[in-house]
C-alpha cells in the first residue's frame, strides 16, 4: 500500500528574512506560517503523517517545541533531511512544500496523489500556479536515488534538481493549472512578501486554515498595491 507523508525542511538562518517559517502570519492570534501549513496538512486525508526536517544549530531549537514529529540533520544537505523524514514516517512517498509558503494549492493534493499512484510516477508536480503554491510528490526511493547519484548541489535546497536534469530516467507527471497565474507571488522570502501574505490572511482568516486558493487570488487581484510592492523581487518562472 502506498502512503504519503509530508516532509517539511526547516531552518531559521536566512540573509533576507530570519526565521521565515516561524514568522507570524497573523500577529494577534500568533498563527505562524509553519503552524498554518501544518493545520492545513493535518486536514488532508491523503497526508498520512507530517515530519519536520530541522537543520542542525542552536538557531533551530525552537522548531523542536512545536509538538510536530521531527528529525535533525545537516544544514546544507536538505535532501538527506527529506529522506530521513520519509524514513521516520515509514511512508513510500514524500510530499514536499517549502515552509515559507502558507497558500500552497492544497485542493490539488487529492487529484495529484491519485494520478501519482495510478500512473506509477516517480515524481508528480503541479505547474503554472503562483510562486509559493506549487508542490512535489516523490517516491521515497527516487529521493534516495537522487542523493546517491547526485552531487553536493543536488543535495542542497534544490532537492528536485537531479530529477530535473535527468528527466529521461524518471517517470515524471507534471499537472498543469487550469488557469496559470505566474504573475502572482505567494511565498515569504523577503519582508515585503510577509506584508502581503499577512494582508491576504487577515482578509480571509475566517476561512482558515483551508482557505481556497481561488479566494486568495481574488483578494490579490483586488489589491493592486500587493503586485506593486512585490514587483522588484518577483521573478516568474517554472521549475519543471
Amino acid at each position: 500500500m502506498r502512503t504519503l507523508g509530508a516532509a517539511l525542511a526547516c531552518r531559521s538562518q536566512g540573509s533576507r528574512l530570519y526565521g521565515k517559517p516561524l514568522q507570524n502570519l497573523h500577529v494577534e492570534s500568533g498563527t505562524t506560517i509553519l503552524g498554518h501549513i501544518f493545520s492545513v496538512l493535518e486536514r488532508l486525508p491523503e497526508i498520512h503523517a507530517t515530519c519536520l526536517g530541522i537543520s542542525e544549530g542552536l538557531d533551530n531549537e525552537p522548531y523542536k517545541n512545536l509538538k510536530i514529529p521531527f528529525i535533525v540533520g545537516d544544514e546544507r544537505d536538505v535532501l538527506s533531511r527529506l529522506i530521513a523524514c520519509g524514513e521516520a514516517m515509514e511512508v513510500t512517498d514524500v510530499f514536499r512544500i517549502t515552509t515559507e509558503c502558507p497558500f500552497f494549492a492544497w485542493e490539488q493534493v487529492a487529484s495529484a496523489w491519485s494520478t501519482h499512484v495510478e500512473t506509477g510516477a516517480d515524481v508528480t508536480v503541479i505547474e503554472g500556479y503562483p510562486i509559493g503554491c506549487m508542490f512535489e510528490i516523490f517516491r521515497l526511493e527516487t529521493l534516495k536515488e537522487s542523493w546517491e547519484k547526485g552531487s553536493e548541489r543536488h543535495r542542497s535546497e534544490l532537492c528536485s534538481l537531479y530529477v530535473r536534469e535527468h528527466r529521461d530516467q524518471f517517470q515524471v507527471r507534471a499537472l498543469e493549472a487550469q488557469e496559470p497565474r505566474l504573475d502572482v507571488r505567494l511565498t515569504v522570502d523577503w519582508p515585503e512578501d510577509l506584508i502581503v501574505c499577512r494582508g491576504l490572511y487577515e482578509a480571509l482568516r475566517d476561512q482558515a486554515p483551508l482557505i481556497p486558493l481561488a479566494e486568495v487570488l481574488r483578494e490579490w487581484d483586488s489589491k493592486p498595491e500587493f503586485a506593486d510592492l512585490l514587483s522588484p523581487i518577483h521573478r516568474p518562472g517554472r521549475a519543471w
